[in-house]
């Protein structure tokens, strides 16, 4: 190969492109299989006829003030390098979100008054504020949780096992009483990723920019309750 080709090749790879380094568990064989295995399970049961209008997604977000959204799980890859800088302010005020949607409604906003997650806080509202709803309100269902390391804790699971056997489906450990194993580093395309915080976003960072925690909260509260039975059975 012709030395000004060589050197036109490790110019492209050489350059330095802006990146955040993000530390993920390495994905193994195992997990292929893994995900495999779980989509196949899905498949059989969706084709029970009561199944789909059974599921209940949960799910986390961040939202700031700024109109940064921070979703935890959401990676958007691309083939081509984009160019392009986004300017975001640092330390912008911000609300943790939590909600669950069935093909009938959404429950929530919960927010939350900590700063961050953790098992502790999530366990306090599953058994004070989103299981008495969904007891109240569905005679039947089966409670999906993602792989955030809150839904892991291990008081949350002696919980589910104790209250939900085999009806949740997610992270488990050997001897969980769980429906369907949540495979690990999953890309969680539930409709939480794929619509309910999308069309939060599209609702509340409209010109002008909330300028306050409290106008923040009540812009997610009003564009949840334009959501309707109809769009979340579509969905």
């Amino acid at each position: 190969m012709p030395k000004m080709m060589v050197w036109k090749v490790l110019h492209k790879w050489l350059c330095f492109k802006p990146y955040k380094m993000r530390l993920v568990q390495a994905h193994t064989p195992a997990d292929k299989v893994k995900r495999h295995d779980f989509c196949e399970e899905m498949q059989l049961k969706m084709e029970e006829n009561d199944f789909m209008e059974k599921l209940i997604f949960c799910d986390e977000a961040t939202f700031h003030i700024s109109g940064k959204v921070n979703v935890h799980n959401v990676h958007i890859r691309g083939t081509e390098q984009p160019h392009a800088q986004i300017e975001h302010q640092r330390d912008s005020p911000k609300v943790n979100v939590f909600c669950v949607v069935s093909c009938e409604k959404v429950h929530g906003p919960f927010f939350f008054i900590e700063a961050n997650v953790t098992g502790d806080s999530f366990l306090d509202i599953l058994e004070n504020w989103l299981l008495p709803q969904l007891n109240t309100n569905y005679y039947d269902y089966l409670l999906q949780l993602d792989g955030a390391p809150p839904h892991f804790h291990m008081n949350v699971r002696v919980l589910l096992n104790h209250v939900l056997q085999q009806h949740w489906i997610g992270c488990a450990a050997k001897g969980d009483n769980h429906l369907l194993p949540w495979p690990l580093c999953s890309s969680d395309l539930t409709p939480c990723d794929f619509f309910l915080w999308g069309f939060v976003k599209d609702g509340i960072y409209l010109p002008p920019l909330p300028m306050s925690l409290k106008e923040l909260h009540d812009r997610i509260t009003h564009a949840l309750q334009t959501i309707t039975a109809d769009m979340l059975y579509r969905v």
